[in-house]
Parts: C-alpha cells; structure tokens; sequence
C-alpha cells in the first residue's frame, strides 16, 4: 500500500495494530476500556538528518509508547507520526 505522505527528517508513519474488540474468552471490551496499541507497521519513513541514518524501513513492526506520535487520519485510515528515537524496538 503507497501512501501519498513523505515524511520529514527522521519521522517515520506508522499503521496501529488493530485493537482488540474480544477477550480471549469472548467478552465485548467497550470502547472506554480499550487499550492504546503500542504496536505497528512502519508505512513511510524520512530521509534521515545528516549525521542520523534512518535504522527503520518501510514494512518493518514496531513497538513504541503509549502515548508516543501524534494521532492523523489519512485516506480514510489512522496512522501516528513520530520521531524514530519514540520507536522503542522492531519486532
């Protein structure tokens, strides 16, 4: 999937994990007790500040903070855009 979004320096777009709606033992979760996913797909990546390489590429999971990003819809989809140094690791 191509997304039209370049990211900047050394931000990186990613896709959220899906939030699970269901507990393992088929209970509904509702909406207020729905846990932020902190896990995700990289979808676009920037070129990276002169002295910084870009370690992430497109297509790799990430896990990052709860409340790291900023939060933006885009062709109908979410997606978080964040610094690199807010990607704690890649899975």
């Amino acid at each position: 999937m191509a997304l039209n979004i370049q990211p900047l320096s050394d931000r990186v777009v990613i896709e959220p994990a899906p939030v699970e709606t269901r507990t393992a033992s088929g209970l509904y979760v509702p909406d207020t007790a729905k846990e932020k996913p902190q896990q995700g797909k990289v979808v676009a990546v920037g070129k990276g500040k002169k002295d910084h390489d870009m370690t992430v590429k497109v297509g790799d999971t990430v896990l990052y903070g709860k409340y790291s990003g900023t939060e933006l819809k885009l062709e109908g989809s979410d997606y978080l855009i964040m610094r690199e140094d807010d990607i704690l690791a890649i899975v």
